[in-house]
């Protein structure tokens, strides 16, 4: 758009700058046939021979030394006016000079200040008027009423052109504005998406960090809420061994204490598997948790579906982190809590966000009545809405006892860089 405009107003410039230059030859040019035809004397020769000079000096003036400014001025005034004597008199001397009078319309609204610019496209009015009506000044009556006439039509048509003029030049100077302000707002908007760039990477980072410290809370939890119980367990069936007073019940105890070594060795395992997000180094969020959801479903005993719902996308690794999270700590929650035969994941992309919805048919719990869990003991829904808050996002919960329970997070979508 602003190339456009640039063009048209470099077109007008070449017009009003090469104009006049062309119209002031076709003026002389018609005038040497023409001179008998409308009287012209010899001496008039060295009079029109002395204005078109002068009309060229001027014109050379003006391109050089006085270029356009971007508004009338007082150089502007004086070059019209100037300008105007020179086409009035050689119009005097042969009207085919009217040719170069028309000038006087060209770049009035530029030249000339709002009070001046009527009485200058009336003087040009003028001027033409009586070229067109068999020259200046008027001989008879009907020259006169004739030149009349026409002055009175060219008048109205040249308000009427001043007018569409102003409408246009209101319309242009509307559109430019709009145009600025336009790119102002999208200045302004980039320069936001920018910053919500910025400020999205350092709440990845910071998310990253305080990823750290969760790990290292819910490794604690883990091992005070398995391994150390089992440890616990083992060593009260040794200590019973220990004491047996036969060989049977010191095997049995045995047999009992080996099971639990092998169940804390599987805790641990596992513990560690979960130290970091294993599943999502070949597969993204979606596989990894389709794959979660069917060993989890597998490993328990509980219908477990998972369903997509939308254009699965890429996502940076710190959301799929944090999302995977969510869906292990609410299973491990569903397995130890909720007594449920069925449970649901779906993971839906929806425009700019990520929503991750975890159902079950458990037996239910009022979220008011929860007390927070800190320390060693365990990581809970306030851990997962710990999760979710530190890359932008909200956990919500819904459940009531015998009525099952509903999880929903909700976070930005951050596509993989």
């Amino acid at each position: 758009m602003d190339q456009d405009v640039a063009g048209v107003e470099q077109r007008w410039a070449m017009v009003n700058h090469r104009g006049p230059y062309l119209l002031l030859l076709i003026g002389a040019i018609l005038a040497v046939p023409t001179a008998g035809m409308v009287g012209m004397e010899p001496g008039d020769w060295y009079a029109v021979g002395g204005l078109v000079a002068a009309g060229l000096a001027l014109q050379v003036w003006w391109g050089t030394v006085a270029e356009m400014p971007s508004g009338p001025s007082g150089t502007s005034v004086c070059y019209y006016a100037v300008r105007w004597v020179i086409a009035f008199a050689l119009t005097w001397i042969n009207p085919l000079f009217s040719f170069y009078a028309f000038t006087g319309y060209f770049g009035a609204r530029r030249l000339l200040p709002r009070p001046l610019r009527n009485v200058g496209l009336f003087a040009t009015a003028v001027t033409m008027s009586g070229a067109q009506s068999g020259g200046l000044p008027p001989s008879g009556r009907s020259q006169w009423l004739l030149f009349g006439a026409i002055l009175a039509v060219t008048v109205v048509l040249v308000a009427v052109s001043d007018r569409v003029f102003a409408t246009e030049d209101e319309r242009a100077r509307v559109q430019a504005a709009t145009i600025a302000e336009l790119e102002r707002t999208n200045t302004a908007l980039q320069q936001a998406l920018d910053e919500n760039a910025s400020l999205h990477a350092q709440l990845l980072v910071q998310a990253r960090e305080a990823g750290v410290a969760d790990e290292r809370r819910r490794l604690a939890a883990e091992i005070h809420d398995t391994l150390a119980q089992g440890l616990t367990g083992i060593i009260a069936q040794l200590q019973v061994v220990a004491n047996a007073p036969d060989l049977e019940i010191a095997r049995t105890h045995l047999e009992r204490a080996c099971d639990l070594a092998r169940h804390s060795l599987g805790e641990a395992r596992r513990s560690v598997h979960n130290l970091a997000p294993v599943a999502l180094e070949n597969d993204g969020l979606a596989e990894a948790l389709k794959k979660t959801v069917a060993e989890w479903g597998e490993r328990v005993g509980v219908r477990a579906e998972f369903t997509v719902t939308g254009t699965a996308e890429q996502l940076h690794e710190e959301v799929a982190a944090t999302l995977l999270r969510i869906v292990q700590e609410a299973l491990s929650n569903a397995a130890r809590h909720a007594a449920a035969t069925r449970v649901g994941v779906t993971l839906s992309f929806l425009g700019d966000e990520v929503i991750l919805d975890i159902r079950d048919d458990g037996r239910g719990f009022d979220p008011l009545a929860v007390p927070p869990r800190t320390g060693a003991g365990g990581f809970g829904l306030d851990g997962m809405r710990a999760r979710a808050a530190r890359i932008a996002g909200a956990l919500t919960v819904e459940s009531e006892p015998g009525h099952g329970t509903a999880l929903s997070a909700r976070v930005p979508l951050v596509r993989h860089e």
